[in-house]
Parts: C-alpha cells; structure tokens; sequence
C-alpha cells in the first residue's frame, strides 16, 4: 500500500480545510491499524460501508508509556446496556489474521 508522512503542520491544514474523515483515515486506518486497514481495502473493493475502525497500535503505545509513568490508564468501552466497562486489548477470534492464528 505504501507509505504517507503527515507532520504536524500537514494534520493542521487537512483540518483547516475542514477534511475531518480524510484526517481520520489517514491517522488511524492508513497509520498503524493494520488489520483495520485490510478490512478498509476489502471493503472498498466490494463496494460496502466501512463499520468499525480499530484502535492504531500507537494509541497502545502512549498507554505503555504513561503505565511506565506510574499512572493507572485503562481503555472502558460502552457495552449494549450502556455502562463503560474495560475493555480487552485481544482482537476476537474473527479478527485474528492467520499469522496470529499459527
């Protein structure tokens, strides 16, 4: 797919120009989110609407940090009745690529 480099100055013009979606794609699918980003390209091509974008792996990664830091940081989702309740960092089964499958 190749690879895109988006500075500071280039998110705050994307933004500016009022491309909130184009912004959003290009920091979370077309960043790090990989199987997220496959699901994206599948969807695409047979032509249906892209539901769920996944967390990118640098989200996971500023959270390592700030545990390194001491600070106690969880990730809640809302659940069908509503309620936050912590959410869990393994992909479900369907969503394991078959590397991850081996």
């Amino acid at each position: 797919f190749g690879g895109q480099r988006f500075g500071e100055m280039e998110v705050w013009a994307i933004e500016a120009y009022g491309a909130a979606s184009t912004l959003q794609e290009l920091l979370t699918i077309k960043s790090d989110d990989v199987p997220g980003r496959s699901k994206a390209y599948e969807s695409i091509i047979k032509g249906e609407e892209i539901n769920r974008i996944n967390i990118p792996e640098s989200f996971y990664v500023l959270t390592r940090e700030l545990k390194g830091l001491g600070l106690d940081v969880e990730l809640l989702e809302k659940s069908e009745s509503g309620k936050y309740v912590k959410a869990s960092n393994k992909p479900k089964k369907e969503e394991m690529t078959k590397k991850e499958k081996i």
